[in-house]
Order: structure tokens, then C-alpha cells, then sequence
């Protein structure tokens, strides 16, 4: 087994570039750990892209295979948690940071990053949800703890991206009023498709007047870009209201007030889903696969092989990718 060869798809820095390329690499090459999967289906974040362009603030060291998400078959456990032939999810942690990643054959990590696999979800719908789910997932567990769908609209960033989509739908299920926010003007349908009722474009909610705080529109929020988009988001909450924030592809930078705060009530969560513990891990996982489940999840991504990894990575970082991408690794 320790000889077997594998496909991965790898990132080597070569004189100041970083190549990428699919190789052939084997069992041995991989780091410790108590459990050997074998990868059915991996999925395509912004931080994957970023891994794959050098950004030594999430890979610090290459050669590198990255995937933050991956789902597979156990194909040796040092561990009782998982037997042969369980099928597991693995998200965040390290993976595919600096651990190689699920754009691999094989991964081997820690028997405490992976979880069973739910019934009620199969290997790829758990990738159509994979990290972006998982934070959509949290954060909306964060929200409705206060929020009610009677207390008001939803307001949601980065509408089209993989955590903003996936809030939509979740968001639709449980019966809120939801309103999201895009650059993209020519995904107006698909945003009323997935469960929003209001659509406002990103230059428009950007030039709000720069004041304090704003006339009181929302119960709460999900942002996934930070900035002066998050700004005008809190400024915009009504009294009470909670919003979470995910990102930072806008910035990561405030320009606020503690008006809202002290004056309004509004809750600011940030929502870290990297080493989100086990256990609540477990309860999101649940309802995603229960009654959180989106109704519309077969349409919220397109699949892809290995092949095509390349061109999907450019264009998450020039922010022209919708929805979720699912790397089919057996195709």
C-alpha cells in the first residue's frame, strides 16, 4: 500500500513562480496520521485558490497538494473513532493548508478531523456544502439563536460565492425574508431561484452615505466580504439584530462607530469555522443534512476533474466563479 501511486493535483514554487501541476505521487509521500482515505470528491474554495497561487499566508511551504475538503472511504484506521470502509468527511483543520489536501487521490490526517458521513448525505452533496456549508451552517446557527424569521429581512454578501449561496438556500428553508447583496448584476435570477427576495447590487450599497449609523433595515446578516460593505451592514441593523462575518475579500478593515453597538444592541460574531469544535461540528453537519438540507443543492454547482482545476482556480480569484465547484477525483 505505502508504494501505491496516485493522482494530485500539486503547487511548486520554481524560481519566484508557482507551477501547478497534476502528478503522480504515492502512499509514502504522505504526512502521519491515523487514518488513510481514499478521496471521492473534493471541492474548490477561495482559500484552495489562494494555496495554489503561493500565498505564503496559508501554505507556507511547497511542494504542496492543496483541498481544504474532501470526503472519502477509510481505507486504514489506527483508531477505533473509524473502521475500514466508513465513509468521512474531513474540512478545515490543517487540510490542505499546510497538510496535503483533497485535491489528492489519498489523504492521511488525524482521526479528530474527520466525521462520519450522515445518512442522509451522500459523497458529493457533501462537497456541494464542504467548508462553505459548514460556515453558512454556523453562522446561521449563531443568527437564529436571536433572530427570528418574523423579526425582519436577512441581508447576505457575496451572494453568489459558495458561503453566501449556501446561506440563501439555508436561509430560504427555515422561512426568512432574505435580501443579497452582488457585483454580479447578471445573476439576478439565480439569487431569486436560490430564496432571495430583494436584490441589491454591491455599488449601490456601497456609496450609502457615509454617517454613523443608517436607517435600520435588517434583522440581521451574513457577511462573507468585510469592508466597506460590512460597515454599512452594521450601520444598517436594526436595534438588537445579530451579524456574522466570514471574509475579507473586500477588506479587512472597519471604519465604524461604536454607535450601533451602544446604541442599537447589535451583535457583531465572527465566525471561524477552521477549528470549529467537534463537537458543534457534529450539530451543523446534523442539520445540514437534515432539516437545514437546501432544497435547491443539486443546482448550486457544477463538477469537474482534475484537468480542469486550473482554469476554475483563476477564475474564483477574479471572483467569476457561482456557486460551488465539485472536483470529482474518480472521473
Amino acid at each position: 500500500m505505502e508504494q501505491k501511486e496516485f493522482k494530485a493535483f500539486v503547487v511548486e514554487e520554481q524560481n519566484g513562480s508557482f507551477i501547478r501541476e497534476i502528478k503522480t505521487k504515492f502512499i509514502n509521500d504522505l504526512p502521519a496520521g491515523d487514518v488513510l482515505i481514499k478521496v471521492h470528491y473534493s471541492s474548490l474554495n477561495y482559500k484552495d485558490a489562494l494555496s495554489a497561487s503561493g500565498n505564503k499566508g496559508i501554505t507556507r511551504k511547497y511542494p504542496h497538494t492543496p483541498g481544504i475538503d474532501a470526503v472519502g472511504t477509510v481505507i486504514s484506521s489506527n483508531t477505533d473513532k473509524f473502521k475500514i470502509n466508513d465513509k468521512v468527511i474531513v474540512t478545515s483543520y490543517d487540510l490542505g493548508m499546510n497538510t496535503d489536501g483533497g485535491f489528492g487521490q489519498y489523504i492521511r490526517v488525524p482521526s479528530d478531523w474527520a466525521i462520519k458521513l450522515p445518512k442522509n448525505l451522500t459523497m458529493k452533496e457533501s462537497m456541494i456544502l464542504g467548508t462553505a456549508g459548514l460556515t453558512a451552517g454556523i453562522a446561521i446557527l449563531k443568527l437564529s439563536e436571536t433572530v427570528k424569521p418574523t423579526d425582519g429581512k436577512i441581508i447576505v454578501s457575496g451572494a453568489t460565492g459558495g458561503v453566501g449561496s449556501m446561506s440563501i438556500s439555508i436561509l430560504k428553508k427555515l422561512g426568512y425574508n432574505i435580501a443579497a447583496i452582488t457585483g454580479k448584476e447578471t445573476e439576478r435570477d439565480y439569487l431569486l431561484n436560490l430564496g432571495a427576495k430583494e436584490i441589491i447590487f454591491r455599488k449601490d450599497f456601497e456609496v450609502i452615505e457615509n454617517r454613523p449609523m443608517l436607517k435600520a433595515f435588517f434583522a440581521g446578516a451574513i457577511d462573507t466580504v468585510g469592508g466597506n460593505i460590512l460597515d454599512n451592514i452594521i450601520k444598517s441593523t436594526q436595534p438588537l439584530g445579530v451579524v456574522t462575518c466570514c471574509g475579507n475579500v473586500a477588506s479587512p478593515k472597519l471604519d465604524l462607530t461604536v454607535f450601533p453597538f451602544i446604541l442599537r444592541g447589535i451583535s457583531l460574531i465572527g465566525i471561524a469555522s477552521q477549528d470549529y469544535p467537534m463537537e458543534y461540528r457534529k450539530q451543523v453537519w446534523s442539520k445540514l443534512a437534515e432539516e437545514w438540507k437546501p432544497e435547491q443543492l443539486s443546482e448550486t454547482y457544477n463538477e469537474i476533474k482534475f484537468e480542469e482545476l486550473n482554469d476554475k482556480i483563476d477564475l474564483i480569484l477574479k471572483g467569476k466563479l457561482i456557486g460551488r465547484t465539485v472536483l470529482n477525483l474518480e472521473a
